[in-house]
C-alpha cells in the first residue's frame, strides 16, 4: 500500500500546525474528524498522525532534559516522491532546527503505530545525542591525520586530499555503528515513554537486509540492534 501524494500533503498540512508541547501525557489532540478504514492509506496516515503526537512532546522534553542539542523543536516532514523506499532521516535546516523526515512507503509499510514510535524515536535521539556534530568533529579529526601522514609521506597535492577524503570517512565510520545503537536505545526508551511497544516496534528490523558485521560498516547487525531495544525495556521496566 502507497499513500498517494494528496494525502502526504495533508499530512505535511497537519502536521506544521502542530505546537510544541513540553508535557505529557496526554498527547495533543489529533485533528482527525472520521476513523478511516483499516488498511486504506487513509488509515496509515492517521496512524502516522497519531504517533508524531504522542511521540514528538516526548523527544523534545527529553532533549531538553539532556541539554545537549541547542534547539529541541522538531519539525516532522514527509518526502511526497511514491519511488522512494522506505526510510526515515535526521537532519537540521539551515537554522539549526531538527528535521524528522519519512518517505510514504516507510509509513505505509508500517505493520503497527509502535514500528513508526520506535523510528521517530531513533531518529530524534540522534539529535538529542549529538551525532551529526560528533560525526563532523570525528570527520574533520581524520582528514587532519591522514593529510598530515600524508604530506610526511612526500604524496602529491591530489594524493593528500584523497587521503584526507579517505581519513574523513574511516573516522566518521569507525563510531557510525556504536551511535547507531546508542538511538536505538534512546529510541526505545522515547517510544516506550510515548506509550507504545519498542519491541514490537523494532519487529520492522526483520524485514530489512541485515548488513552483518562488515568491517566499517556503517549500521550493526539487526539481531544486535533488536537486543539493545529488548535489554533497554527491560531496563527501564524493571527500574
Amino acid at each position: 500500500m502507497r499513500l498517494p501524494v494528496n494525502t502526504a500533503l495533508a499530512l505535511s498540512l497537519v502536521l506544521g500546525l502542530g505546537g510544541c508541547a513540553t508535557s505529557y501525557p496526554p498527547p495533543r489532540p489529533v485533528p482527525l474528524v472520521q476513523q478511516a478504514e483499516p488498511g486504506t492509506p487513509e488509515a496509515a496516515a492517521q496512524a502516522f498522525i497519531r504517533v508524531v503526537a504522542a511521540v514528538e512532546p516526548v523527544a523534545e522534553d527529553l532533549c531538553r532534559r539532556r541539554g545537549v542539542a541547542r534547539t529541541c523543536d522538531f519539525r516532522i516532514v514527509i518526502d511526497p516522491r511514491p519511488d522512494l523506499p522506505p526510510n526515515a532521516f535526521q537532519t537540521v535546516d539551515n537554522r539549526g532546527r531538527p528535521v524528522i523526515g519519512f518517505t510514504l512507503a516507510l509509513i505505509s509499510d508500517a505493520q503497527n503505530p509502535d514500528e513508526l514510535a520506535f523510528v521517530m524515536g531513533h531518529e530524534a535521539a540522534h539529535h538529542i545525542a549529538g551525532h551529526i556534530a560528533r560525526r563532523e568533529d570525528e570527520a574533520l579529526t581524520g582528514a587532519l591525520v591522514a593529510g598530515v601522514l600524508a604530506q610526511a609521506g612526500g604524496l602529491t597535492p591530489d594524493e593528500v586530499r584523497a587521503a584526507q577524503n579517505l581519513g574523513a570517512e574511516v573516522a566518521a565510520r569507525s563510531y557510525s555503528r556504536d551511535y547507531e545503537l546508542e538511538a536505538d536505545a534512546l529510541g526505545a526508551e522515547i517510544a516506550l515513554m510515548a506509550g507504545y511497544d519498542p519491541v514490537l516496534g523494532a519487529g520492522f528490523f526483520d524485514r530489512l537486509p541485515d548488513p552483518g558485521d562488515r568491517f566499517l560498516g556503517s549500521h550493526p547487525p539487526n539481531a544486535q540492534r533488536k537486543a539493545v531495544v529488548a535489554a533497554t525495556v527491560r531496563r527501564l521496566e524493571g527500574s
